[in-house]
């Protein structure tokens, strides 16, 4: 029997750990050299694990939902071994979780704390009304994870602290969306709900922008701009657009490129804050919020002053092709000087963005509406856009913040400046 360990891959020097997804192989399943079998998600991206050689799972070390860190085992592969015929350590790691649980009892037996619970464990413990050390852990001296309760809870390996009560026949509720959480022990009737652990990315999100808050002065100007010189020249030369560059002419390069001019006349704008110190950059890279189904995340547009119109829509249409299917890099997310988001795709009016550190600045774009205004003293009908941009008052000054936002609407009212920098 030749075994092959599956590892979990190096992580980025900000990422300690990781949360394993859902196997997509059995214990005794033939797997193919290459192939994926568990998805890891960290607090910016999810990593695919591929299978280092060709053979058949032996042992899964981990289960789904478990902690991981780099480098660790978290699977075996047998090299030489037939499907149907699983190796004599997966069929030791076929049953419920609770058959590996004397494993961590080496650790214990070291004086390692082998009945604390992480965090996420203990509150699911509590939330399923199990009794402290009814679980076994599988995790770093032999603690508690997350997976070892949803492990234990799937197989009824776990005691419960008190016995649950029994409901009485009720009708039946309406069903909620299958998301990946632990039944509650209590029947709620009509009024269902569902506990749901947050995603590492969003705790990640979440943890930023309490930091933001808290780290900066944010303060937002607003202004409007008529979106009717751009809105015709895209009208003008889209068909043409298309057929050379093989990619729509959207509205968000647009705002890049009024955003860079901005940046470069008010070069704050684009600084941000290092202790005491105030760092001001000489690129222009450009984070770009988009929304995927495991939530908000901020690819980065390099060297943005250099991008042609073509560059910066083949990379926003990139970008949202790798998001809504999980496939963006930790280098893709990493780093940026000044943001744009646009929350006028999903029909908003007006905002205040929440600047995402380390930077000191973001944009929020908005829908653009048909609205009466006075022009000439005359009150005609225009498209307007409402751009909001919040800023870090500690470094940028109202008329800076003022004046760039200025600059923006300008180049987007007359976008012949973009090709003249004035």
């Amino acid at each position: 029997m030749a075994i092959v360990e599956v590892k979990v891959p190096q992580l980025s020097e900000s990422v300690a750990e990781a949360t394993l997804l859902q196997w997509k192989k059995k214990p005794g399943e033939a797997v193919a050299q290459d192939e994926i079998l568990i998805e890891i998600e960290t607090d910016k991206v999810v990593l695919e694990v591929p299978a280092p050689s060709a053979g058949v799972l032996a042992e899964i070390v981990v289960a789904d939902g478990g902690t991981v860190v780099a480098e660790q085992v978290i699977a075996k592969i047998d090299t030489e071994a037939r499907a149907g015929a699983p190796a004599p350590a997966a069929a030791a790691a076929a049953p419920a979780p609770a058959a590996a649980q004397p494993a961590a009892a080496p650790a214990a037996a070291g004086g390692a704390k082998s009945d604390i619970a992480m965090p996420a464990a203990a509150k699911l413990m509590a939330d399923n009304q199990l009794a402290a050390g009814s679980v076994a852990g599988t995790g770093r001296d032999g603690r508690v994870t997350k997976g070892d309760v949803l492990s234990a809870v799937a197989g009824g390996t776990a005691k419960a602290a008190v016995a649950p009560l029994v409901p009485a026949a009720r009708p039946a509720a309406p069903a909620l969306p299958q998301v990946a959480a632990p039944a509650g022990p209590a029947d709620l009737g009509d009024r269902p709900e569902q506990r749901v652990p947050m995603s590492r990315l969003r705790a990640r999100v979440a943890e930023r922008l309490l930091q933001s808050q808290a780290t900066n002065a944010i303060l937002t100007t607003f202004n409007e701009v008529n979106m009717a010189p751009v809105m015709e020249m895209r009208k003008k030369f889209q068909e043409k657009f298309e057929k050379e560059h093989g990619v729509k002419l959207g509205f968000m390069s647009f705002f890049v490129k009024a955003a860079v001019h901005a940046l470069k006349k008010y070069p704050v704008i684009n600084a941000s804050v290092d202790g005491t110190d105030i760092v001001y950059h000489g690129y222009f890279d450009i984070g770009i919020a988009v929304g995927s189904p495991r939530g908000l995340v901020v690819p980065i547009l390099r060297n943005a002053d250099q991008m042609s119109f073509a560059d910066i829509e083949k990379k926003i249409a990139e970008f949202g092709a790798k998001a809504r299917d999980g496939k963006l890099g930790l280098e893709e997310l990493t780093g940026g000087t000044f943001s744009i988001s646009n929350g006028g795709v999903f029909g908003s009016m007006l905002s205040t963005p929440i600047i995402n550190p380390p930077q000191s600045a973001i944009l929020g774009v908005h829908a653009t509406k048909d609205r009466a205004v006075v022009e000439n003293g005359q009150i005609v009908i225009r498209p307007m856009n409402y751009l909001a941009m919040s800023y870090d008052h500690r470094i940028i000054d109202g008329r800076e913040a003022v004046l760039g936002l200025v600059a923006m609407k300008e180049a987007l009212e007359d976008p012949a400046r973009l090709l003249f920098d004035i």
